[in-house]
């Protein structure tokens, strides 16, 4: 993919060499110059200085061609006006944009942006540490489905994912074991220190980790 990302803070930096390292063209923009010194000396993408949000700057980055573009400056103004002209003027077909404001951000995605609240991660992902230590929210953005670890008891060991799947409220997604995690079949059978990490209707919570005893 071509991929354009504004916004060379830690984030961005380390958006870059993870999609660099998966091959993908990425060329990323900041205000600041010398933000690029976090890129490090592996990095071969092309850098640019100026503002995400100018239309002869990204042109030159080649907006035209991109696949995606991604927006994480400080700024939520920045951000927000990056992504609209992304979106609006030069239509890429995935835009993203990081709001730090919830509010702002939850009116910006009633507008058509897919936005990333990182506020609102960070203090759900700090909820459930303190609350649901086998719990996360903060995958599934509607509060209507989470995340759960579960520890495989002896009790569970050698039934298949679908005699422990409850139908409408919780699935087994992944079983995470030593030699590797799989995606489980109907018939695969739980093994021994087997961790599964199943999808779990919020209001389903209390039942599930009665069930599976967490």
């Amino acid at each position: 993919m071509y991929i354009i990302i504004v916004g060379c803070g830690r984030v961005g930096s380390e958006l870059a060499n993870l999609l660099q390292r998966e091959g993908h063209d990425v060329v990323i923009i900041d205000k600041n110059p010398s933000s690029f010194r976090r890129l490090g000396s592996t990095f071969n993408g092309v850098t640019l200085a100026g503002n995400g949000f100018d239309v002869d700057l990204l042109k030159e980055a080649g907006i035209e061609k991109a696949d995606a573009f991604c927006v994480v400056t400080n700024g939520d103004n920045t951000n927000i006006m990056s992504a609209q002209v992304a979106k609006n003027i030069f239509k890429v077909p995935k835009v993203i944009t990081r709001v730090y404001d919830p509010q702002r951000a939850n009116i910006y995605k009633h507008l058509g942006l897919d936005v990333i609240s990182g506020t609102v991660l960070f203090a759900s992902m700090l909820r459930d540490k303190i609350i649901e230590s086998h719990f996360t929210g903060y995958l599934i953005e509607t509060g209507e489905l989470g995340v759960i670890e579960i520890p495989v008891k002896a009790e569970f060991i050698g039934r298949r994912v679908e005699e422990i799947n409850i139908e409408d409220e919780f699935i087994v997604a992944t079983i995470v074991r030593k030699k590797g995690s799989i995606i489980p079949g109907p018939t695969t059978r739980l093994e021994k220190n087997d961790l599964l990490m199943g999808v779990v209707k919020t209001t389903a919570l209390s039942k599930v980790k009665r069930i599976f005893g967490i």
